[in-house]
């Protein structure tokens, strides 16, 4: 029997994430959980806070909807940071409880709830939302619906303004995007002088 917390196995959605934040912070305390805004459909949006150094890093996930399981892959990475901590073990060859001393990891594992809860089917076909993102995906008839869909439920793409808008508001010194492309993975990294 395992004790993993973050189902991999399972198309991860919104209700997943909430309840896995949840189950996380009752078996590691130390975890930070804050709620920074709300989306579209009034869905939290979260960053987890991983130590207390002075160097900052950021990690985001799913600021395009069909690219969910970048959000996985980081609530995967905040689970095993917390047991490595917690054990006083290694990670990827780090100490962990170095890391958490001299660095601040903050990770928003879903940027877009709205667009993953719609290309993962947990959002009602009958839903203002969902009726809405449909009208829209009309004038892209080359994009499948709701499978291709990239956008935030008001058909908003981030893509061009992740940078500047996470970067520029929040002043990270290093900012790590994480994009999924079906069996690939592709790591951006910036550092901000």
């Amino acid at each position: 029997m395992n004790n993993f917390i973050v189902p991999t196995n399972v198309n991860y959605n919104f209700s997943i994430l909430e309840q896995n934040l949840i189950l996380l912070n009752r078996k590691f305390p130390f975890l930070n959980i804050q709620t920074i805004s709300k989306s579209i459909l009034g869905n939290n949006l979260y960053v987890i806070k991983l130590g207390n150094g002075k160097k900052s890093v950021f990690y985001s996930g799913s600021i395009h909807a069909n690219e969910w399981i970048c959000s996985v892959i980081l609530m995967k990475f905040i689970e095993d940071y917390c047991n490595a901590f917690a054990e006083n073990k290694k990670l990827f060859g780090y100490s962990v409880s170095d890391l958490f001393t001299s660095t601040s990891i903050y990770v928003m594992p879903m940027v877009n709830p709205d667009g993953v809860n719609l290309v993962t089917g947990n959002l009602p076909q009958n839903s203002a939302g969902y009726l809405s993102a449909f009208s829209i995906s009309s004038k892209f008839p080359n994009i499948e619906f709701p499978n291709g869909w990239k956008a935030n439920i008001r058909g908003v793409d981030f893509s061009n303004f992740q940078h500047t808008l996470l970067i520029n508001r929040l002043d990270w010194r290093y900012y790590v995007c994480l994009s999924c492309f079906q069996n690939f993975f592709i790591f951006y990294f910036s550092i901000i002088y």
